[in-house]
């Protein structure tokens, strides 16, 4: 199922972002929910459309790539980005090594603390079994981790098979 941001506003993206930042004003509000979930998945779908269909390797995700590869390969020189279990991501210590991460880059990454999907495989696509939440930052390092160490390359080998297997 294909989701689109387009039927949302700046206004209504911003009331996510401060949501997401601020957990104890979200409550239950299913309208909030319900467009980061929109807003998530149209994500999720323009990435992985995008990394199975281009050399990853090749690709920029934004203007800081080498900083921000540089900067977490230097705070987390052993963190396996093929296959991620959660707990590097949410265990209590690993969190409070990620926000401090994240933190450094207030104000170079736009929405850097705004909440993404993550697969944890990069073999696979976005799905419930291989997904995790992430913000933004934390989702930025690892798939660029994941695109100058050749780990998501085998995405666009898998379409390509695919696509000649359907001629």
């Amino acid at each position: 199922m294909a989701f689109s941001m387009s039927n949302l506003n700046a206004s209504e993206l911003n009331q996510i972002g401060a949501a997401l930042g601020r957990p104890e004003e979200m409550g239950n509000d299913a309208g909030l929910e319900m467009q980061w979930a929109v807003r998530a998945m149209d994500h999720a779908t323009v990435h992985y459309n995008l990394i199975s269909s281009v050399d990853a390797s090749r690709l920029r995700l934004t203007k800081i790539d080498d900083k921000i590869y540089e900067q977490f390969r230097k705070e987390f020189p052993d963190l396996n980005v093929a296959k991620l279990d959660e707990e590097d991501l949410k265990s209590p210590e690993s969190k409070e090594k990620w926000r401090n991460f994240c933190e450094s880059f207030k104000g170079e990454i736009e929405d850097f603390n705004m909440g993404t999907l993550l697969r944890l495989n990069c073999e696979d696509d976005y799905n419930p079994d291989s997904t995790t939440f992430s913000v933004r930052t934390q989702f930025l390092a690892i798939e660029i981790a994941r695109n100058k160490e050749g780990h998501n390359t085998c995405l666009l080998t898998k379409k390509q098979i695919s696509e000649i297997n359907s001629s």
